[in-house]
C-alpha cells in the first residue's frame, strides 16, 4: 500500500509560501517544518506536488525513523526496511547522506557507504543479485537524514531538485534558483497583478530567471512540465497511467494559458552575453514570443506599456566591504529611476545587504526574510509613490552617524584614538619629508588585523587573512568596524577607501586581477611619477616597504648600466633611470606589469632605446643573458609556480643559484642589491663566502614600517 505522507523540503524562509501552495494541490496535514513541509494525501497529490510545486526543492516519501546511534546501527535500521518493494534487484541507486553537528556519524560518505550497502546486501541475500550504483541517473534516489542518535530514511520522488526546471542553458552570473525565484515573485504578490493584467519588469535580468518564472505563474505553466525525468520513475510502487493523467491536464492547462494574452514580461541587462543567455533560457521555456529581453543600461530602465505591475530585482550585494562600497550608487540609481519612471508600481529588491537598500532613498513598506544558499537576504517591497519617497541625503547622514556610533560603542573607540594618533605623528614625519604614500596603520591592535596604506588622497586598505582559530563572523563584524571607523578618523569619503583580503598568493595567484575597474592614479615618490592602482590586483603596484631602498638604488645606478630583476611594475628602474643610469633593462615574468613598467617610465618622460623590457623567467633569462651590469636589483617573490617558469621558485631553496647567475651579468666593480619578504628567510652565507655582503636590512625600514622590522632583508652583495 503506498504510504500517504510526504516531506517537501525548501530553501529557508520558503516554508510558508509552499505550505498555502500544497494546500491548493490537494495536501491534507500540511504543517511547516525547519526546512519544508509536511503534508498527506493520495499518490497524485504528491505527483502534483512533483509536477506543480514553485517553491520545493525535493519531494520525499518518508520510509522509517530508525536508530543510527553509529554505522553498524544505522546499517541494521535500513537493511530491514523492505527494499524489494521498492527497487528492482537490478536497479541502480544512490544515497544522499546527511548528517548534523549531534549525529555519531559525521563523515557523509561513509553514512552513504553503509547505507548502500544495507540495501545492496538485503536485495542480494534474498536475490541473488544486487542493485549497482549510479550516482548521476539512477532508477531509485535514497535520502539519510542522520540527527542525534536516529536518522530519517526516505525515497526521493523527484530525483534531482525541482528548482531544475529543465529551462536553463547558461546561468551567467551568480543566477538565482528558480524556485527561490518564483518564492519571491508569490511573495511580492505577482499572482494578483498579471491577473489585473500589470506587467512585469527586472532591469538587471541576467539569465532571466525571475522573468520566466513569471511567465509561468502568469500563463498557468506547471513548472515540472519541463523536466525528462523523475526519481518516481525506476521506483517499484509508480504508477505509470496516473502519471500521464496529470501530465496531460498540466499540458491543457499550459495551451489554455497561452492561448490567453499575457501581461508585458520584460527583461533587461547591460550585459549582452546575460541576455544571450536569456533569450536561449525563455525558449527552452516554450515563452519564444511570450516575453522580451533587451541589452540596456538601468539608468535608462523604462516602464513596459501597459498597467502598472511589479519591478523585481536581484541587485548585487558585495560579498565584502570593498564591493558594498562600490555598489552604494547602484542602489541609488535603481532608486532614482523608481521615483521618476515607475510611479505607481510595486516593487521587489532581493538583497543580502538591506543597509545597501537604504540608498534608493525608498520606504519599505514590507519586509521578508530569506535565505540565498547560505546568505540571510532581505526581499524589500515597496509601493513606488510619495509616500515612499524618502530624503535620502539626510537618511545617509543619519545612518552614517548610527553605525559610527554602534562600531565605537562596540569596541571601535581604540581603533579610531589609534588611527587619530597615528595620523598626527606619522602625517608631520610624511610632510616633513615630502612622503605622499605610507602605511598609517598594520595590525597595531590585534582585534583590528588590517592595514591602512594613504595614497595621498585615498586610502588602501589590506585585510590580513584571520587564522582558522578566529570566529569568522567575529572578525567580519571588526572589519565592518574598521570600515565604518576610517572615513571618519582620516577625513576621508568612504568612496576612496579600497579594500582587500590578502592572503598567500601562489604562482600566477599573484598576477591575478582582484576587480576590472581600470582606475590608475598617480603618485609621487621622490623625484619619480608612478601609477598605482588600488582596485584591480592584490597590490597596488609600489611595495612601500622598499621606499629607501628604491632610492639608494637610483644612487648606485647613476652612470651605472641597470639591470631590474623581477620588477614588479618598474618603480626601481624608474629611480635609476631619472637619477642617471647610463641604460636599464627591465625584466619581469607578467606581461600586465611589464607593460606598467613601461606606462611608469613613460610618465617620467623614460623614452628611447636605452631603456629595455623583457618579457621571461627571470632565472632562464639570467642562463642566457649577454652583458654586463655595473647595478643589479634583485627583489624575487618568495615562492612562485607560473606555468611560464620551467620549474618552481622557492627563495631560501633557490637564492644561492639566482644571485650566482645575476653575478656572472655584474660589472667587477658592481653592485647587487638583493632584498626579498620572506620573514624567515636565513642568508646562505657560507654557499657565499667567497662574496662581499653587507646586511642593510635595518637601513632600508623606512619609519612607517619600524613596527615590523622584518617586513623585508635586504643586502649589498659585491664580488669578492
Amino acid at each position: 500500500m503506498p504510504a500517504d505522507s510526504y516531506f517537501a523540503t525548501a530553501p529557508k524562509g520558503v516554508e510558508p509560501l509552499l505550505a498555502a501552495e500544497l494546500r491548493a494541490l490537494g495536501a491534507a496535514d500540511v504543517r511547516e517544518a525547519r526546512g519544508g513541509v509536511s503534508f498527506a494525501g493520495e499518490l497524485a497529490v504528491a505527483y502534483r506536488a512533483c509536477l506543480w510545486s514553485r517553491t520545493a526543492n525535493r519531494i520525499l516519501l518518508p520510509l522509517a525513523h530508525i536508530a543510527a546511534g553509529d554505522a553498524d546501527a544505522l546499517y541494521a535500521g535500513i537493511a530491514a526496511l523492505p527494499w524489494e518493494q521498492h527497487l528492482d534487484p537490478q536497479g541502480t541507486l544512490a544515497v544522499d547522506f546527511v548528517s548534523s553537528g549531534t549525529s555519531g556519524i559525521r563523515h557523509t560518505q561513509y553514512g552513504a557507504q553503509r547505507s548502500k550497502d544495507a540495501i545492496c546486501d538485503r536485495l542480494r541475500e534474498r536475490f541473488g543479485v544486487r542493485p549497482s550504483v549510479d550516482r548521476e541517473a539512477p532508477d531509485l534516489r535514497i535520502n539519510v537524514h542522520a540527527v542525534g542518535e536516529h536518522a530519517d530514511v526516505a525515497i526521493d520522488l523527484s530525483g534531482d531538485s525541482l528548482h531544475r526546471r529543465g529551462y536553463r542553458s547558461d546561468g551567467a552570473l551568480a543566477p538565482l534558483k528558480e524556485n527561490l525565484a518564483a518564492a519571491l515573485l508569490l511573495k511580492a504578490g505577482w499572482a494578483d497583478i498579471a491577473a489585473a493584467g500589470g506587467g512585469l519588469l527586472d532591469p538587471m535580468c541576467g539569465s532571466g530567471t525571475f522573468v520566466i518564472e513569471a511567465a509561468l505563474i502568469a500563463a498557468d505553466i506547471a513548472p515540472g512540465l519541463g523536466r525528462s525525468d523523475w526519481g518516481f520513475y525506476g521506483w517499484q510502487q509508480h504508477q505509470p497511467q496516473l502519471w500521464r493523467a496529470l501530465v496531460e491536464e498540466a499540458r491543457a492547462r499550459r495551451a489554455a494559458g497561452l492561448a490567453r494574452p499575457l501581461p508585458a514580461l520584460v527583461g533587461s541587462d547591460h550585459e549582452s552575453r546575460a541576455i544571450r543567455a536569456a533569450l536561449a533560457n525563455a525558449e527552452n521555456a516554450g515563452l519564444h514570443g511570450r516575453v522580451h529581453f533587451e541589452t540596456r543600461e538601468l539608468a535608462a530602465a523604462v516602464a513596459p506599456k501597459g498597467a502598472p505591475g511589479l519591478l523585481i530585482v536581484n541587485p548585487p550585494y558585495g560579498e565584502r566591504l570593498g564591493e558594498v562600497e562600490a555598489l552604494a550608487a547602484t542602489y541609488a540609481l535603481l532608486g532614482d529611476r523608481l521615483k521618476t519612471v515607475f510611479k505607481g508600481w510595486q516593487a521587489a529588491v532581493f538583497t543580502g545587504n538591506p543597509e545597501l537598500g537604504k540608498r534608493m532613498g525608498l520606504r519599505a513598506h514590507k519586509t521578508h526574510s530569506f535565505y540565498n544558499g547560505p546568505i540571510a537576504c532581505k526581499l524589500l517591497r515597496f509601493t513606488v509613490d510619495d509616500a515612499a519617497f524618502v530624503d535620502r541625503d539626510a537618511a545617509d547622514r543619519r545612518q552614517r552617524e548610527h553605525t559610527l556610533q554602534q562600531a565605537l560603542a562596540g569596541g571601535g573607540e581604540a581603533l579610531l584614538n589609534r588611527l587619530q594618533k597615528n595620523l598626527r605623528t606619522l602625517g608631520r614625519w610624511a610632510n616633513r619629508e615630502g612622503i605622499e604614500c605610507y602605511r598609517l596603520y598594520d595590525a597595531d591592535i590585534p582585534e583590528y588585523a588590517i592595514a591602512v596604506d594613504l595614497y595621498g588622497e585615498w586610502v588602501h586598505v589590506q585585510e590580513y587573512e584571520a587564522p582558522r582559530s578566529i570566529d569568522a563572523d567575529k572578525a567580519q563584524q571588526r572589519l565592518q568596524q574598521a570600515m565604518t571607523i576610517l572615513p571618519h578618523a582620516l577625513g576621508i569619503p568612504a568612496e576612496r577607501i579600497a579594500l582587500k583580503v590578502r592572503r598567500r598568493q601562489k604562482g600566477s595567484a599573484q598576477y591575478e586581477r582582484q576587480a576590472s575597474r581600470g582606475d590608475y592614479l598617480e603618485v609621487h615618490e621622490g623625484p619619480a611619477r608612478l601609477w598605482v592602482n588600488l582596485f584591480d590586483y592584490l597590490d597596488t603596484g609600489l611595495f612601500l616597504d622598499h621606499r629607501i631602498t628604491r632610492a639608494r638604488v637610483g644612487e648606485l645606478a647613476r652612470g651605472q648600466d641597470f639591470l631590474n630583476l623581477f620588477a614588479y611594475t618598474g618603480a626601481a628602474t624608474v629611480h635609476a633611470a631619472l637619477a642617471g643610469a647610463r641604460s636599464t633593462t627591465t625584466v619581469d615574468m607578467s606581461a600586465t606589469y611589464l607593460d606598467w613598467a613601461q606606462a611608469n617610465m613613460e610618465l617620467n618622460g623614460l623614452t628611447g632605446p636605452e631603456h629595455r623590457y623583457e618579457r621571461a623567467d627571470c632565472l632562464a633569462w639570467l642562463e642566457r643573458a649577454r652583458g654586463r651590469f655595473g647595478t643589479i636589483f634583485l627583489d624575487p617573490p618568495t615562492f612562485s609556480n607560473s606555468k611560464r617558469m620551467e620549474d618552481t621558485f622557492d627563495v631560501q631553496r633557490d637564492h644561492v643559484r639566482l644571485i650566482r647567475a645575476a653575478l656572472r651579468l655584474l660589472t667587477p666593480d658592481g653592485v647587487l642589491v638583493f632584498s626579498n619578504n620572506h620573514r624567515r628567510f636565513r642568508l646562505d652565507t657560507e654557499a657565499l663566502a667567497d662574496l662581499q655582503i653587507e646586511d642593510i636590512s635595518a637601513r632600508t625600514i623606512p619609519k612607517d614600517f619600524e613596527r615590523n622590522p622584518r617586513i623585508h632583508r635586504c643586502w649589498t652583495i659585491r664580488h669578492g
